[in-house]
């Protein structure tokens, strides 16, 4: 068990301080070019690399939706279900503690949002608790289903981690005018921990909202996509065999 959280501890580290990194230190600079769609692909890119490092140990989770979701697809135990959540808070809460102390470095540096998620006056677009409500059940639902889907018996072996890293850019890609993307309440909770702005009282929205995502994307896959994986059809299998 113990490396199965520290494969959830490193992953989840890797994906805030790099995906929350590109925000907090090269997204600050226009001259760079990276803007929004480069701190999509970075996310994008956290996952899949980290799903082809450690994925083989743990599952690559590195989400405590993603691992809900798991647990109610029958993909997961529930006794794992906790320990999986404290070492991903932990890997986010260590990763954005190393982010603080390498962006605090530079002279007249200011944390402000810290990449950190938000609704209303933190919101980049200004969007409001419902849109921000609304987007981050949707995408996380989606994320499930693209999870649930790429690692399914039915899907080509060896292609999981690129799915999943395509379809975490293309929430990003989505939804950062919206709440600056969750969809992972460990991400949030690293950085808002840092940020000087409202962070931490809005962070129950970071949970709440990808919490049920990742349940309704798992419901979803489960009861009306689900191709070859009902507990009918395994045991079908297995009495062949």
């Amino acid at each position: 068990m113990i490396r199965n959280l520290s494969a959830e501890f490193f992953g989840t580290f890797w994906l805030v301080f790099g995906g929350c990194g590109s925000a907090v230190l090269a997204a600050a600079f226009p001259e760079l070019g990276i803007g929004f769609a480069g701190v999509s692909f970075a996310f994008g890119l956290t996952v899949l690399t980290m799903a082809y490092a450690v994925g083989g140990i743990s599952g690559g989770h590195f989400n405590p939706a993603v691992s809900l979701g798991l647990a109610l697809a029958n993909r997961f135990s529930w006794g794992h279900l906790v320990p999986y959540w404290a070492a991903q808070v932990a890997g986010a809460i260590v990763a954005a503690a190393a982010l603080y102390a390498i962006a605090s470095g530079k002279a007249g540096f200011a944390p402000g949002g810290f990449a950190s998620n938000g609704f209303g006056e933190l919101s980049p677009g200004g969007y409001s608790l419902q849109a921000a409500f609304l987007v981050e059940v949707i995408l996380t639902a989606g994320f499930l289903i693209v999870i649930l889907g790429s690692t399914s018996r039915a899907a080509p072996a060896g292609f999981a981690p690129l799915a999943i890293g395509l379809a975490l850019t293309l929430i990003h890609l989505v939804s950062i005018p919206v709440t600056n993307t969750s969809v992972n309440p460990a991400r949030s909770t690293g950085v808002a921990l840092f940020a000087t702005t409202n962070a931490i009282p809005q962070l129950w929205l970071f949970w709440l909202a990808p919490l049920i995502g990742g349940a309704l994307g798992a419901a979803i896959w489960r009861f009306l996509l689900m191709p070859g994986e009902s507990p009918a059809h395994i045991a079908r299998d297995e009495t062949a065999h």
